[in-house]
């Protein structure tokens, strides 16, 4: 949490990533006949897919809540230079026990967080918590390479044309990440099925599910 790493986050060229993201999430919505509705994005950082999700798709609004006060700074900055502080709210709070009641939120969202969290299952738990029976839980994050080879040609890939710094935090992110078979074992404990936890790119898994009634 320091304006040097918000910063170099905010500059890295997320845009292909956030597209991505947000068209799965709306493909998800689609594919089961689900609502956005009032939408919870965990780990927000500096709001970048709100902010994509709000303009591709009117009908939302995002409660977006990051612990790093410094990103929050420059996700205001953001929010407010796309005119979406009408839709967009932000608020300091620990994903694992967040101030909400539970079944609040239509859709739980989440990029790139969990890697951050000493202790996820809190994190999963609160998902499945607050999201509202029927509502879609969708979370995305990095996954761990098995080499430290694999380790440097993703960094090189993804991050080649960053500077050392960003291309440090990319390396630490990556071997902070999780398995799919440790994501799977932990959704399994919130009652969730362990199958909706999938890779779906060289560096990602995704957790996309309906909550049961």
């Amino acid at each position: 949490d320091t304006p040097e790493e918000a910063n170099d986050y905010n500059d890295m060229d997320h845009s292909q990533v956030n597209e991505i993201f947000v068209n799965d999430l709306l493909g998800f919505a689609n594919n089961h006949a689900c609502q956005i509705g009032d939408v919870l994005d965990m780990g927000t950082g500096t709001a970048q897919i709100p902010i994509e999700l709000c303009q591709r798709f009117e009908d939302c609004r995002v409660m977006a809540i990051d612990m790093s006060v410094n990103m929050l700074d420059l996700a205001r900055y953001n929010i407010e230079a796309e005119s979406l502080i009408e839709r967009i709210t932000l608020a300091k709070v620990d994903a694992k026990e967040m101030p909400y009641q539970d079944g609040m939120f239509q859709t739980v969202m989440s990029n790139s967080i969990i890697h951050h969290i000493p202790e996820p299952l809190a994190c999963f738990k609160e998902m499945v918590r607050v999201a509202k029976p029927g509502g879609i839980i969708f979370v995305r994050d990095l996954l761990r390479p098995k080499t430290d080879d694999e380790v440097q040609q993703l960094v090189q890939l993804y991050t080649g044309e960053e500077n050392k710094h960003s291309q440090q935090m990319f390396d630490d992110s990556l071997r902070a990440a999780l398995t799919v078979e440790e994501v799977q074992e932990f959704v399994e404990q919130c009652g969730v099925n362990a199958d909706s936890v999938q890779q779906t790119t060289d560096r990602h898994w995704t957790w996309a599910v309906i909550k049961s009634g």
